[in-house]
């Protein structure tokens, strides 16, 4: 008798990069024991990494391999590993074969033709890191951040035709501190998501087929980052660069050139304290402020102070290209004549 045979749910999992991880764990832990069957995962082609000819997988194509060799030493049938370019016949006829009745998403970073939907029975469904409508697309984890929203969210929605337009099957809301970088909020959304989605899967389990409501208000969008997401424009306030820094690290880094030479800046907070500060951090009177980028000088409790558009920026972590990671007192030791020169706003 077949998996298909006892009526178990039969999925198809599609994602590529880490935040999509806690999902396939969840999904395969409870496969694991016949709640449901994986019958395939599905996600981007290796990549080449670095200058050599070596390829690696995506960060699910990598875990999906292990699961696989899991499910093989306990005696069950292993997922099928999908690693497709397009969507297009050949790759539909093999999804096709899996016989699956449900497809569940998280960054796949593919859109779904209706084509391919109709593989699936049952339709799909798509863990999305926002309270939609708000920041559909590519990137909002880092809208977020750049808008310096107080709260943010996971929504998991039927798959549409449109991108991210979907009936919205349940939500949670995520507040934040303002403190929160892509990389920990993508961890606290990945596990929250995960959370989310095996209680929707409950309800498919046992045939009850929710269909979810209506997005209600406006959409507002967002669109993937690039290297050149990551340049610092000085003129900016302290504010809008600290949530440019969290939101680009950990890619494409925020970043700034100083002298010719390109820098990386991980960590940094707007500073409170006196609005000129002597390379030992005594206030000295108040007066007009040095251009944008200016290297005022040091806070020996909050760091390295420059001079924005509007506040003053303390930077705490931050590395010359191709080089180590330094907190700023150990970066200073290597950076001559650092404290009084300025920062450009100009692309290297």
């Amino acid at each position: 008798m077949t998996a298909k045979d006892t009526g178990r749910l039969r999925i198809l999992f599609a994602g590529s990069p880490a935040i999509a991880l806690p999902s396939l764990e969840k999904i395969a832990e409870a496969a694991k024991p016949g709640r449901w069957v994986l019958a395939g995962v599905l996600t981007n082609p290796d990549k080449r990494k670095g200058r050599g000819s070596e390829t690696e997988p995506s960060e699910v194509g990598r875990r999906a391999e292990l699961l696989a060799d899991e499910f093989t030493a306990s005696g069950l049938n292993a997922p099928a590993i999908l690693k497709f370019e397009t969507l297009k016949t050949p790759e539909r006829a093999a999804v096709a074969e899996l016989k699956p009745d449900l497809l569940v998403s998280f960054a796949y970073g593919r859109i779904f033709g209706p084509q391919f939907m109709s593989l699936f029975p049952l339709g799909g469904i798509n863990v999305h890191p926002s309270l939609l409508p708000k920041y559909r697309g590519a990137s909002p984890i880092q809208e977020a951040i750049l808008r310096q929203d107080s709260v943010t969210g996971i929504t998991v929605q039927r798959i549409a035709p449109e991108m991210d337009t979907g009936n919205i099957l349940v939500q949670a809301t995520i507040p934040l501190n303002g403190r929160e970088t892509t990389s920990s909020l993508g961890n606290l959304a990945a596990i929250r998501g995960a959370e989310l989605l095996i209680d929707v899967l409950g309800q498919f389990e046992k045939a009850e087929l929710p269909e979810g409501i209506p997005q209600q208000g406006e959409p507002s969008y967002c669109t993937v980052l690039e290297k050149s997401s990551g340049l610092v424009d000085w003129n900016k306030s302290a504010l809008e660069i600290d949530a440019q820094i969290r939101a680009c690290n950990p890619w494409p880094l925020a970043h700034t050139n100083h002298k010719g030479q390109l820098i990386n800046i991980l960590e940094a907070t707007p500073y409170s304290g006196s609005a000129h500060c002597s390379n030992d951090s005594a206030a000295i009177p108040s007066v007009p402020p040095d251009p944008v980028g200016s290297i005022l000088g040091i806070d020996k409790k909050s760091g390295i102070l420059v001079q924005t558009g509007d506040g003053i920026l303390a930077i705490t972590l931050l590395q010359y290209q191709n080089r180590k990671i330094l907190p700023w007192q150990a970066f200073l030791n290597g950076a001559r004549d650092f404290i009084g020169s300025r920062f450009s706003i100009i692309d290297l």
